[in-house]
């Protein structure tokens, strides 16, 4: 089964997420199949990057997501669409 899910990189205490579509067996920061963006919780929400027709594309093809992943990219969906062009 693959999933999207979130590889934590950054410094202790300072979290940056990769978005990634990954096998479910690899680690979480291990092997995975596409990176599709990024998110950093420190910054505002306009500053998330994904690449939605990637995302769309591997859910059409049976890939699921984590909880917070999904949130991410309702948040992301929900933006107004001149925010979503600037980023």
């Amino acid at each position: 089964m693959v999933k999207i899910r979130f590889a934590r990189h950054g410094a202790k205490k300072r979290p940056y997420y990769h978005v990634v579509v990954a096998d479910v067996d690899s680690p979480r920061d291990g092997r995975f199949l596409e990176h599709v963006g990024t998110y950093d919780p420190s910054l505002p929400d306009d500053d998330i990057r994904l690449d939605i027709d990637r995302i769309d594309y591997w859910l059409s093809v049976g890939a699921q997501t984590t909880v917070r992943a999904r949130k991410i990219i309702n948040r992301v969906r929900r933006r107004p669409k001149d925010a979503a062009a600037e980023a």
